[in-house]
């Protein structure tokens, strides 16, 4: 466990080295900023009452769920991957005294850590937007719900993380990685809306999971039936990501 910890903690720091951690903060900044500035404008400009204190968090992740943070977790994912692939530095990290499962592990981890980061960057900085642009009562248990939300949703995003693992231990090239990862979300994305009865197999319909939270009475049946399907399919793509990563060469 301490091997395992200590292997975390590095691919961590490397990615914190790597100036993403700064690049997460701003993004998320920016994300916040856009959004109060369209809710202000529309407000004003059409004379809507705009969002709420706690709807306006719930509008962010909305739309980071569908663009930026799926962009966010493709980069994070190729960068610990087909970045040290393509740099030659992954013989490095097998040089230490740690199996590869744990290092693959740690790297999946890692990746896990830097999207709990975000989502977490996201819920406060909305929230204190939503305060203090959108001052009005707001209960605890709305709160918790928004909370909830953003808890939940990093589970399908870890499952799209592995799935972008998986591609990023079948094709050395980075830039192939992450051009592919966008053509396969397209096409989920369009297969989903044809497909509507098999929607729940998609990690694009997966990434909506959330919503499911928000309604007065939890559908319990639907978001049990999807918390399964992506493990599932989480177990899988880690399986095969892992397998293909212990017969690399190095």
């Amino acid at each position: 466990m301490a091997v395992f910890k200590a292997s975390l903690l590095n691919e961590f720091e490397k990615l914190y080295k790597k100036k993403k951690a700064t690049a997460a903060v701003f993004l998320s900044l920016a994300v916040i900023v856009a959004g109060q500035l369209i809710v202000l404008a529309v407000r004003s400009g059409l004379g809507l009452r705009g969002t709420g204190s706690l709807e306006f968090p719930i509008l962010v992740l909305s739309v980071v769920m569908k663009t930026v943070l799926p962009l966010f977790v493709a980069w994070v994912a190729i960068d610990s991957f087909s970045g040290e692939f393509a740099q030659n530095s992954m013989r490095i990290t097998l040089t230490r005294p740690t199996s590869r499962l744990k290092v693959f592990a740690a790297k999946f981890g890692a990746i896990l850590l830097f999207i709990s980061s975000m989502l977490g960057l996201l819920l406060i900085f909305s929230l204190a937007a939503g305060f203090v642009f959108n001052a009005n009562s707001a209960t605890a248990g709305a709160l918790f719900r928004t909370a909830l939300a953003y808890a939940v949703s990093l589970l399908p995003l870890a499952v799209l993380a592995l799935g972008i693992v998986l591609l990023a231990n079948v094709f050395k090239s980075g830039i192939s990685v992450f051009f592919l990862s966008i053509l396969l979300f397209i096409v989920f994305k369009a297969v989903a809306l044809y497909f509507y009865s098999y929607a729940a197999l998609f990690m694009t319909t997966q990434l909506e999971w959330y919503n499911l939270f928000l309604i007065d009475s939890v559908p319990w049946g639907r978001v049990i039936r999807q918390f399964l399907i992506m493990l599932g399919s989480g177990i899988m793509l880690f399986t095969a990501g892992f397998y293909l990563f212990d017969k690399k060469e190095f």
